[in-house]
């Protein structure tokens, strides 16, 4: 007789926040959860099961701690992929799978595979070294992106002329036309080893322009239902194409014409997807594991207007963190607080996030921007 859900223990590779709320779901399942993080004072150190300090792009390390566990996840992509493949040929259920990981850990292998399978994006070039870029092949202005190790921002620059070329990372990029976008957007995608597929409405995106992460979200979207349903389409395509069993975020541009373009995918529960723990029937993190245990899932509906805040460490700040004006924003009604147990802050460091639910949409933004100018991460 197969093993119950509780019986079953729940590796995950990295123990940060995503991993700190996936465990705040498993938690309600009875689940086994067992941590890696190279942090010793990771989030989820006090509330897994078992934590390990370790490397996460180590083959023995991450090889040996799959060992100990049924099912293995992760919550960030830069992982050791040899050691995960390995585990899977002895068996192991590695989820998502290991070739999806290796081919979205570099973004050129993804622009690539979108290429391949006629998943629209901008033109791209890929560049093996910064002499390439004064090639003149691709004219002025884009976008220069790491192909490996980038994340919030970090390993994206524009260039916009010779003089910047310079400033290029020294390493293997790819050069994509510059998107006159008119937002950015996001569907997050699950799907189950049954092949079973659900979608999260459509969500609209506002980023810090200074560190180039996202820092507001609104769900759902008001973009026309045909809008809607074209993207949700474009994220079930690249699920289907990956074969991928868990959760998928699919980033995408709307462009001033209409277009929709694939900016980037992140194998794993997602910044865009956290508004769905208290907006929607079934949060991202109780869908992923749905999912990797191959269970039904669940219903992706909206409950509620609901807008999403990042909670960065403010400029200026590096140390202990301090949270100011958390009373004031507690006292609105329809605010949820959510702290990731990060000890230190510093300039645009993720400390938390906020959820503002509100019947009315106007009303919930509104709420939203003055908890965004109240609560601030000092040291």
């Amino acid at each position: 007789m197969a093993k119950q859900i509780s019986e079953l223990k729940l590796g995950i590779l990295g123990g940060g926040q995503l991993g700190r709320m996936l465990i705040q779901e498993a938690i309600n399942y009875n689940l086994t959860t067992l941590v890696l993080d190279p942090d010793a004072d990771a989030p989820c150190k006090h509330i897994a099961n078992y934590f390990e300090n370790g490397s996460i792009t180590d083959y023995d390390t991450v090889y040996n701690f799959g060992k100990k566990v049924d099912i293995i996840t992760i919550e960030i992509e830069k992982v050791n992929v040899e050691a995960l493949e390995q585990l899977e040929r002895e068996g192991k259920q590695v989820y998502p799978q290991p070739r999806v990981i290796r081919l979205i850990q570099d973004k050129g292998v993804q622009k690539q595979f979108f290429k391949e399978n006629d998943i629209p994006t901008a033109p791209f070039m890929l560049v093996s070294s910064k002499e390439d870029l004064s090639s003149g092949k691709f004219p002025f202005p884009y976008i220069l992106k790491l192909r490996k190790d980038g994340y919030d921002g970090k390993g994206v620059m524009k260039i916009s002329n010779s003089s910047d070329v310079k400033n290029a990372f020294e390493a293997p990029t790819l050069i994509e036309e510059l998107v006159n976008f008119e937002k950015e957007i996001a569907v997050i995608v699950a799907r189950n080893a049954n092949g079973d597929v659900k979608t999260f409405p459509m969500v609209e995106m506002e980023f810090n322009p200074e560190a180039n992460l996202v820092e507001f979200l609104i769900s759902p979207s008001t973009y026309p239902e045909s809008i809607q349903e074209r993207a949700e389409k474009i994220a079930k395509d690249i699920a289907a194409a990956l074969n991928i069993t868990g959760i998928l975020a699919v980033e995408m541009f709307i462009t001033k014409h209409g277009d929709i373009l694939v900016n980037e995918l992140a194998p794993r529960p997602h910044n865009s997807g956290h508004q769905t723990i208290e907006g929607n029937y079934v949060s991202q993190f109780a869908q992923h594991l749905r999912a990797i245990f191959n269970l039904p899932l669940g219903d992706t509906r909206s409950i509620s207007n609901a807008i999403m805040v990042n909670v960065l460490g403010e400029k200026g700040h590096d140390g202990v963190a301090k949270y100011s004006g958390l009373e004031k924003i507690m006292s609105i009604e329809g605010v949820y607080v959510h702290l990731y147990g990060k000890k230190y802050t510093k300039p645009f460091r993720k400390m938390g996030h906020l959820t503002i639910v509100d019947q009315n949409r106007e009303q919930a933004i509104e709420k939203a921007r003055f908890v965004q100018q109240t609560l601030k991460v000092i040291s």
